[in-house]
């Protein structure tokens, strides 16, 4: 599904990405672990076409198509979903009329007919009830007065809503708290565990692992994977750092 081979990538000419080579079958979830530095946002941005981050060599494809030749927005309605370390707020713009409009127009990209106001009200309800949050949040402005946690939960609702075929999660777990934390790891697995799904989830931790359950584990660390493996990988890494993972 997500093939990505030898990409390196820099961030204002500075070398981020030294090679960088992963394939996540469809139908299975990869997370990748790595100190803080070693290229974990970099690639996640990469995949989705974010603005100044310049592949400089190699490739990836998605679903047998160039992704790097494809517009942010193309990849999107192509089933790539990217969920943000920082959720950005954008106030004046109620979160209801921002999902709504984000479905519609990848809806409209494939040919298929947009949602009424009341059809999409009983879908963002039902997600919102889902991921446990008040559907009156999704009234306010985009992330305005959220919390950490509030904000992951409203990313969570979005996937629910536009349901993606693969998505890439740069540290969903930043910010939960214990409960919450359970609640989006269901929520994974309920929206992204398919045949025809896969997910890349970028984590420092290991805690969001035990609840999602990874078919594999990929540490990245100065712009390469220096070892991959199962959650027992994850289990090492929390208990020794990553110092004994290079070795």
């Amino acid at each position: 599904m997500l093939e990505i081979t030898n990409l390196h990538a820099t961030v204002a000419d500075k070398p981020i990405l030294n090679g960088v080579s992963l394939h996540v079958p469809a139908g299975e979830v990869h997370a990748i672990m790595g100190p803080n530095g070693s290229g974990k946002s970099t690639l996640a941005y990469v995949l989705a076409g974010r603005p100044g981050y310049e592949v400089s060599e190699g490739g990836a494809t998605f679903d047998g198509r160039d992704l790097l030749a494809m517009e942010p927005h193309e990849r999107a309605a192509a089933g790539l979903f990217l969920g943000f370390q920082y959720p950005v707020e954008i106030p004046g713009v109620s979160y209801l009329q921002f999902l709504r409009e984000s479905l519609n127009s990848q809806r409209r990209a494939r040919g298929e007919a947009e949602l009424s106001g009341a059809e999409f009200i009983k879908l963002a309800r039902e997600q919102a009830k889902l991921l446990g949050m008040d559907a009156e949040m999704l009234k306010r402005p985009v992330n305005v007065g959220f919390s950490g946690g509030e904000k992951k939960r409203a990313e969570m609702v979005q996937m629910g809503i536009i349901q993606p075929t693969f998505a890439v999660l740069d540290e969903t777990d930043s910010g939960l708290d214990i409960d919450a934390l359970r609640i989006v790891g269901e929520g994974i697995n309920r929206i992204m565990r398919g045949a025809a799904k896969g997910v890349l989830l970028i984590t420092h931790y290991e805690r969001l692992l035990e609840y999602v359950r990874p078919d594999k584990v990929h540490v990245l660390q100065a712009g390469r994977i220096t070892r991959s493996g199962d959650i027992e990988l994850a289990r090492d890494l929390e208990r020794e750092g990553y110092a004994e993972a290079a070795a």
